[in-house]
């Protein structure tokens, strides 16, 4: 949206990779596909090299659609030429960090299960320049992503509320929680630049959620125009209804040809402040994925779709941010009407 100089896009991703923990003597692989930016290549070999490690520009062939037509879903097969190719899998294994530039990444894929059990550290970056820049992440924000992680753990139930009428009461038993922060400092870490979030992976959720206008529909990147009611038993989607968004959503879920695609999966809420509501509303739908939308401070978001401490694989993914939710783990309110409690 903005003109940005290679000046700053190397600045950035230099910041970014050292975030990463890249030291001088580790292996870089920049992974690319031919519909990759060009530039984002350029930044991260030229910041990997100044961090003084080895690096190598890998480009592979371009990922398979998914079976729905969808943008930036990061719920398809993914780049079908790593999935089958066993020396590409060998070369991300071996690397220490992985900074991956592709359209879609394999985020769903089970091989990238198996690059990060290696040790590599996973790095995606699929965002518009000035939206990268903007919300570069901080150091400290992994310390309060891990805060919420700790409350899930030792909590038993999520409950969503709204003035817009929704009451979601989540089981949180077994729900794995994860976190973004925007970096992957870890040996087997992946994580989504930008992105500060706060998520898990529940079975059972029980309520009506209803989505208000100005919420996110994703990977439409929409806004919803007219309220939209879905009921919600044991973790899935029995009734939706509403105006025009109703309709959309109906019929992603009847086209998909997909048992899951009515079956909630990860769920939570975001802690990006740098993030703008509003992105979505000023870029072409091609040069962003969303993830202002997907990690807005005080958002409440929640997807359908693939659900992997189930096993369940899916490729009807959206994922849907919401305003104005309260969010209370157990007896602890995280979020009030769609602001971080604290702020």
């Amino acid at each position: 949206m903005f003109d940005l100089s290679s000046v700053d896009l190397l600045d950035a991703f230099t910041r970014e990779l050292k975030l990463c923990k890249l030291r001088s003597g580790e292996h870089v692989v920049v992974l690319s596909e031919p519909g990759s930016r060009g530039d984002y290549v350029a930044a991260a070999f030229g910041a990997a090299k100044a961090c003084g490690a080895h690096v190598i520009s890998a480009t592979v062939p371009g990922g398979s659609p998914a079976p729905m037509p969808s943008t930036h879903t990061g719920a398809g097969p993914g780049l079908v030429s790593v999935l089958n190719d066993s020396t590409a899998q060998d070369l991300l294994k071996s690397a220490d960090l992985v900074v991956d530039l592709t359209r879609e990444g394999f985020i769903h894929a089970p091989v990238q299960q198996e690059i990060l059990r290696a040790g590599t550290r996973i790095i995606f970056v699929c965002d518009a320049p000035d939206v990268l820049i903007r919300n570069l992440p901080k150091e400290g924000d992994k310390a309060e992503v891990l805060e919420g992680v700790d409350l899930l753990e030792r909590s038993s139930v999520m409950r969503v509320t709204s003035d817009a009428g929704t009451d979601l009461t989540v089981q949180l038993a077994g729900s794995k929680p994860e976190f973004q922060c925007g970096f992957a400092d870890d040996p087997g870490r992946w994580d989504h630049w930008p992105s500060t979030m706060v998520l898990c992976w529940p079975e059972i959720s029980d309520g009506q959620i209803v989505l208000a206008e100005g919420d996110i529909l994703l990977p439409f990147k929409e806004y919803v125009r007219s309220p939209v009611t879905l009921q919600i038993e044991g973790g899935h989607i029995e009734k939706v209804s509403g105006g025009a968004e109703a309709e959309l959503l109906s019929t992603f879920f009847e086209d998909a040809r997909d048992q899951w695609a009515r079956s909630l999966s990860h769920m939570g809420w975001g802690l990006m402040r740098t993030a703008d509501w509003f992105a979505t509303a000023m870029y072409g739908k091609d040069d962003l994925m969303g993830m202002d939308a997907r990690a807005f401070a005080g958002n409440f978001l929640w997807s359908t779709g693939p659900h992997p401490v189930l096993g369940r694989e899916s490729y009807a993914h959206l994922d849907i941010a919401m305003r104005g939710c309260t969010v209370t783990v157990d007896d602890v309110e995280v979020v009030t009407a769609g602001k971080l409690t604290g702020d």
